[in-house]
């Protein structure tokens, strides 16, 4: 199974380090992060790309893609203290969180901060009063949820018409109306939402133009990219083929400026989480499955397994016959638990104090583990090239 994730230098060098570290724990190949880096500006070379910093926060992977050109996209104000202290310039910075206090929006202005997304009318206001004169862009409800493996669909966003009112009223509140954004859902396997996406933003392009002499400059076309998980998906360079055409066919040659907000697809695969197997079980004499609990969970990492959503590869070095398992987290919580319907099978081999692998858990592992559930420390994270 490594080698359909890991290039077998990547999983030596990962073995080699981490062999010795007491488990849990995430390490991240940063040399892995560089190359999707190098990958995705190779198949966008027109875009802007604005790292999705809540999908790896640390501070290594941060100063990685500073380095290398990246803006950011940050959805706090406690992300934009990380990203300034590492010395990252506020113009290479967007707030894209829908959601924020109205001192928020003043902290992130007065830090020199000009991009500002939104989706509401009481949200657009404090911006107009908080971040005179900055630059917005509003995002629109999109479709996708239903091939989308972890959707993003009903929070954030408004429909079409109400958007094409938001870059009005921003317009009017002395606001710079700059573009419209959108995000079809993380690991979206459908290549053909980002093209029902693309339309509504032309319909709300030529609208505010015709109508209201309002020429928007930028389209923010989120994240959505996947990651290597269990379930198959396209290649990158195919999603840039089509999404390129979606673009030409709307906009022609010379499209608006594109913003792209990636996580998931340059981090989630430079990650290899490791756990312990803390006890196995069967809950009677006659089940045919057994229970395997280990000292990592939803609480501490792998909470994108909710809904068993994001269907991780799980590796371990015993051999041999398998059979189904039930994957569990260490909490006395019982929503504590990964994997019951989807049958993950185990060696039969498997045994208290074995290791077992969870690949491509660079991306919302770390970052959503937390404080200290039933005591339990926050999730360690480990940097290597």
């Amino acid at each position: 199974m490594v080698k359909e994730y890991l290039h077998p230098n990547d999983w030596e060098k990962f073995k080699t380090f981490s062999d010795t570290k007491e488990t849990p724990f995430l390490v991240v190949n940063l040399d892995i992060i560089k190359a999707k880096y190098s990958d995705l500006i190779s198949n966008f070379p027109f875009a802007k790309t604005y790292y999705a910093v809540k999908s790896n926060p640390g501070a290594e992977v941060i100063e990685l893609l500073r380095d290398l050109g990246s803006c950011f996209d940050i959805a706090s104000i406690y992300e934009l203290d990380r990203v300034l202290s590492l010395g990252v310039s506020p113009d290479r910075i967007s707030y894209g969180n829908t959601i924020k206090k109205a001192e928020h929006v003043r902290y992130a202005y007065d830090k020199g901060v000009r991009l500002f997304v939104t989706d509401s009318e009481g949200d657009l206001r404090n911006i107009a009063k908080a971040a005179p004169g900055s630059r917005i862009f509003c995002r629109i409800l999109t479709e996708g949820a239903e091939t989308a493996d972890w959707p993003l669909s009903r929070k954030f966003g408004c429909h079409p018409d109400m958007a094409a009112d938001m870059i009005v009223l921003a317009k009017k509140l002395g606001l710079e109306p700059y573009g419209l954004s959108f995000h079809v859902g993380s690991q979206q396997r459908d290549i053909g939402t980002w093209n029902a996406a693309i339309a509504k933003v032309k319909y709300i392009f030529d609208w505010v133009s015709e109508n209201e002499g309002i020429e928007l400059k930028m389209i923010n076309m989120g994240g959505g990219f996947p990651a290597n998980y269990l379930s198959k998906t396209n290649e990158l360079s195919t999603y840039a083929e089509e999404i390129t055409r979606f673009l030409e066919e709307d906009f022609g040659e010379n499209f608006p400026e594109i913003i792209l907000e990636p996580g998931r697809s340059l981090v989630g695969e430079a990650g290899v989480l490791v756990s312990e197997v803390v006890l196995i079980s069967r809950k009677s004499r006659t089940a045919l499955e057994r229970w395997v609990f280990t000292d990592v969970g939803k609480f501490s990492g792998l909470i994108e397994t909710l809904g068993e959503s994001i269907k991780y590869p799980v590796y371990c070095d015993r051999k041999g016959e398998t059979e189904e398992v039930i994957l569990a987290g260490p909490t006395c919580d019982s929503q504590d638990i990964m994997y019951e319907n989807y049958h993950y099978e185990l060696p039969l081999s498997l045994s208290i104090g074995d290791r077992l692998y969870w690949l491509s858990t660079g991306a919302y592992t770390s970052s959503y583990s937390s404080v200290e559930f039933n005591g339990f420390p926050p999730l360690k994270t480990y940097f290597i090239k």
